[in-house]
């Protein structure tokens, strides 16, 4: 298993853990330089967009990936985790719904948690 596949595993199961909703993998490496990978999750409401943050922080630290960025706070409703390779994005479902990454990164290619 490559780094960029475990790294994918580990930020879906722990979005998966805490019930986030609507879970995507887009590969975004053949039409970016900014990652291979994102990974797109929302919430419900603001405490579970902040729960589902901290637990892809935490799982990923425990599985020895270092956070490169992040963009927002304990209040945001749009939430990016960059890890390099692998961008995950957590939202609110409003917000989601209006910024709407997957039409914008529409050329990428949706990939399957199974295929992994």
């Amino acid at each position: 298993m490559t780094e960029q596949v475990k790294m994918l595993k580990t930020a879906y199961r722990a979005l998966d853990e805490k019930k986030g909703e609507d879970i995507k993998i887009i590969d975004i490496s053949d039409i970016s330089v900014v990652a291979d990978y994102f990974i797109i999750a929302n919430g419900n409401n603001i405490s579970q967009v902040q729960a589902l943050v901290d637990n892809v922080e935490e799982k990923m630290h425990e599985a020895g990936f270092t956070i490169k960025r992040i963009e927002g706070n304990k209040s945001s409703t749009w939430v990016l985790l960059d890890f390099g390779d692998v961008v995950v994005h957590v939202f609110d479902t409003e917000d989601r719904l209006f910024y709407d990454l997957e039409r914008i990164w529409s050329d990428g290619k949706i990939i399957d948690i199974e295929q992994l």
